[in-house]
């Protein structure tokens, strides 16, 4: 059975695990209000539609 001679160092550690991050990328919907792609639990950058209730005014933020 295979045993490592040396301990990896703490360096090369991270670097292998550094690419975990890379894999977890942001899933994306379509609203249901105005079927614009937006991040799920946030608000909808496109209508301002929360959970079917309008959070934000997008007139007077565009």
């Amino acid at each position: 059975m295979g045993v490592p001679k040396r301990k990896p160092s703490t360096s090369r550690q991270r670097m292998r695990r550094a690419y975990n991050s890379v894999l977890h990328l942001p899933q994306i919907s379509s609203c249901p209000q105005c079927a614009a792609p937006y991040v799920p639990h946030r608000v909808c950058p496109a209508c301002g539609y929360y959970n079917s209730r309008q959070v934000l005014n997008v007139s007077a933020l565009a």
